[in-house]
């Protein structure tokens, strides 16, 4: 496959089919020799995660793994994750995985050297400086799905399962110092998770592109992130052997987590609660909401969603651009609302207050307060 290169933007980035095999020499680069893999439940006993294992074994790195990772983790999975990383003397993480387990890895590299807690780093103001940067343990990032791309992320999502919210705790040293993304690692992905994993990364392309923060970078970027999804989702969802179209997948993930630099809106914003209370995923949670919030945008955004489906080839401008949202879903076997999606009676009082209070509501094109939002939920249930 032709798909072979190695970028540098937002960090190193190996990128092609087989370049797991580089994970040891990845660790050097990045001054690991002890490393911590890091990764959920569900990858932990299969075979991409017992070659790369047994590569870093071969190599004299160990194969030291953590996989008690849920899939919207939380603070108990951080506590547990920190104190395998001390009692085995680790060096450094390998976060391997989808969202979860990058979040989760990268999250372990950061707390693992910190006195405070983890909530005193939430993204707010400049409470990342609390943190003590010479602590902070080196990352190499292996994503294993093409949605979140955390493995660009200067941040990780975290559930606080006290009050039931995500929380977006952030440091510039969260961005691993390199990333190995190998599609073959993508192959084994189920329909259902390269569906939601792939709305995800539309989602981070849609959302920056519609943000109104300046950042003509990100909006290009994203832009053309969408068109990936567009010509290669359904490919990677009716052939999952597809390597070319899960590598364009792979580099769209990326790609959208690249340009939400410049913001996410009410999608995430409705996402991130509804996944912290009702343990949805998030991608496909991301989906089931696009379309309402696309037309809660509409007056501030139609413009721009035409001359976005202009580029994508979509015909009939925002309308046109709506229903093949909505088409793609459909293909996708996406849940038509929140309802279909197994969420069950749910507090709308409370999922709106927690909505408002997510960093995402502040990119949204339309100012969010709890009359619309809650007319918006009411839609997507």
């Amino acid at each position: 496959m032709k798909l072979f290169a190695n970028w540098s933007y937002p960090t190193a980035i190996r990128f092609g089919a087989g370049r797991i095999s580089e994970i040891a020499e990845a660790c050097a680069v990045a001054g690991i020799s002890k490393p911590l893999l890091v990764t959920d439940k569900g990858l932990a006993g299969l075979p991409i995660t017992r070659t790369t294992l047994d590569l870093m074994d071969a190599a004299g790195l160990g194969s030291a793994v953590f996989s008690d990772v849920d899939p919207n983790p939380h603070e108990g999975n951080a506590e547990a994750g920190i104190a395998a990383f001390k009692a085995g003397r680790h060096d450094g993480v390998i976060a391997f995985g989808g969202g979860s387990g990058l979040d989760l890895g990268k999250l372990v590299a950061f707390m693992a050297g910190q006195t405070r807690p983890i909530w005193d780093f939430e993204d707010v103001d400049d409470w990342w400086t609390r943190a003590d940067a010479d602590a902070i343990a080196p990352i190499v990032a292996v994503p294993t799905t093409a949605g979140t791309g955390s493995e660009v992320g200067r941040a990780s999502v975290i559930t606080n399962s006290q009050t039931q919210e995500k929380k977006i705790i952030f440091h510039p040293k969260f961005l691993p110092s390199v990333v190995i993304s190998d599609p073959e690692l993508t192959i084994g992905m189920p329909p259902a998770i390269t569906a939601g994993t792939g709305m995800d990364a539309f989602a981070h392309c849609l959302e920056a592109y519609c943000s109104p923060h300046y950042h003509p970078m990100s909006q290009g970027i994203a832009l053309q992130g969408m068109r990936l999804v567009k010509e290669n989702l359904p490919r990677a969802f009716a052939d999952g052997g597809d390597l070319e179209a899960r590598a364009h997948m792979m580099s769209a993930a990326a790609m959208g987590a690249t340009a939400f630099q410049k913001g996410l809106g009410a999608i995430h914003a409705l996402s991130h609660p509804i996944g912290a209370v009702h343990h949805t995923h998030h991608g496909t949670t991301n989906a089931v909401v696009m379309v309402p919030v696309l037309t809660f945008n509409r007056a501030v955004v139609e413009s721009k969603i035409e001359d976005a489906a202009n580029y994508l080839g979509i015909r009939a401008g925002f309308n046109g651009f709506v229903a093949f949202v909505s088409d793609l879903n459909a293909m996708l076997g996406i849940p038509g609302n929140l309802t279909e999606l197994g969420v069950k009676e749910p507090d709308v009082p409370q999922l709106v207050a927690a909505a408002l209070r997510d960093p995402s509501c502040g990119g949204n094109p339309v100012e969010m307060n709890v009359e619309n939002t809650t007319t918006l939920l009411e839609q997507c249930i």
